[in-house]
């Protein structure tokens, strides 16, 4: 019988900085640089709640495995939780909570009203079938359902989960409230309510920002070469509409490795993970490489899009590209992040460059509330409009206070949640 995943890693294995500590960090950053109530920030170093439940599972062969889930909210100053539910065998409480931090400084940044959640189950979800994953999502949706709802906090998809697994959890909810409640999540299928554009929307927001960027840099888009760790939901957008704007994606890769062509790749004929799961590799290309090689290709922007913890302190000096535009959540621990200041290499943190996906994420949420879908037209429109105000608002701060990316898109975002909670106060 396959067992539930442990929910932590053994005491004599080296340990990164996790996510927890990462987001208080860049909170203590974007707070030196602001006259906030030092009370404000003790308030945001802490989640409001963290839910954690027990999970069982009736396996396919009769058999109960009973698995850890958890919720973290963590700010609802701004308006409900918002994020992610993943399911993966390191999902940990601290992961959540920084998680949820960072969805909260995201969804301020793009001044949507939404506060920060993040959970998941500590499950290897390659190790069940699709219909143990169907009832593990339905029972934890019944597990979650007294802390959740379209008013209270709205999940969404992330790693380990899709828009299948969000109609799911919607159904679970919707049944046991006695009416179908579409807005309860969202990155679902259109025809249960999801919005045309989610699933690219994340990745579409990398490549508009990296776009700026270079505009910004004085770059031209015809002359730039760039490497995307990561062909999956959100590298392979990117890498598709940054071919599409002109640049010259020279490598991309898949959980196996990477693909590098100097001269180019053709991206809309390279299969992504979602149309041919690990297929990167087999693709004709001149070379292939491993991931930690495409990190430190010779190219103008690197787009880490796969997962966290990728750009170290032990690499951070191989890095050779100029500009760097995170995709992943957390792709840059904060000892790579100094260095990279130190040798001029400019970072576009997170959560600016992939709010595509809350952004829209909204948008369904809008949608729902109202019983009226968009077109993607207008989905594209609306989130490109909202892509270029956070991103003057993060190049105000970056001019006129002369900080990081990094930082200047975190003081936007704690001045915004900050004065929310100033205006609200403190009851009783």
């Amino acid at each position: 019988m396959a067992s539930a995943a442990p929910t932590s890693e053994p005491d004599d294995e080296p340990t990164e900085e996790t996510a927890l500590e990462t987001a208080r960090r860049q909170l203590e950053r974007a707070a030196a640089h602001l006259d906030v109530d030092p009370g404000i920030i003790e308030r945001l170093h802490h989640p409001n709640q963290v839910h954690r439940v027990s999970v069982p599972l009736e396996r396919d062969d009769g058999s109960t495995a009973v698995y850890t889930g958890y919720r973290a909210q963590h700010d609802s100053v701004r308006g409900p939780y918002k994020g992610g539910l993943r399911f993966h065998p390191d999902v940990t409480e601290d992961e959540c909570i920084g998680l949820s931090m960072w969805m909260t400084w995201k969804c301020a940044l793009m001044d949507i009203p939404f506060g920060g959640g993040k959970g998941g189950i500590v499950v290897n979800p390659k190790d069940l079938s699709i219909d143990e994953k169907e009832r593990l999502t339905r029972r934890f949706a019944e597990e979650l359902r007294p802390f959740i709802g379209p008013t209270k906090d709205i999940p969404a998809p992330d790693m380990g989960t899709d828009s299948q697994a969000m109609a799911w959890f919607m159904d679970a909810y919707s049944m046991q409230e006695g009416e179908t409640q579409a807005g309860v999540v969202t990155g679902k299928p259109p025809v249960v309510g999801g919005s045309k554009g989610r699933d690219t929307a994340p990745g579409r927001s990398v490549a508009i920002i990296a776009r700026e960027a270079i505009e910004h840099l004085g770059w031209d888009l015809e002359d730039t070469t760039v490497a995307v760790q990561g062909f999956g939901s959100v590298g392979a957008p990117a890498a598709r509409l940054l071919d599409d704007y002109g640049a010259t994606v020279v490598a991309v890769s898949d959980v196996n490795g990477a693909i590098y062509d100097p001269d180019g790749l053709d991206t809309h004929d390279v299969p992504t993970h979602e149309e041919e799961p690990e297929a990167v590799m087999k693709y004709d290309a001149p070379q292939k490489l491993s991931n930690e090689e495409l990190l430190e290709l010779d190219v103008d922007v690197l787009i880490p899009a796969a997962i966290g913890n990728v750009l170290t302190e032990e690499n951070a000096d191989d890095v050779k590209a100029d500009l760097i535009v995170e995709g992943a959540n957390g792709p840059t621990t904060s000892a790579a992040d100094a260095t990279f200041e130190e040798r001029g290499i400019d970072v576009v943190p997170d959560i600016l460059a992939n709010a595509g996906g809350v952004t829209v994420s909204y948008f369904e949420w809008l949608q729902d509330l109202n019983h009226r879908s968009w077109s993607l037209e207008r989905v594209h429109d609306e989130l490109e409009s909202e892509m270029l105000d956070a991103w003057a608002a993060v190049c105000e701060e970056v001019e006129s206070r002369d900080v990081t990316w990094r930082d200047a898109a975190y003081i936007v975002a704690l001045e915004r949640v900050a004065a929310a909670h100033e205006h609200r106060g403190l009851w009783p």
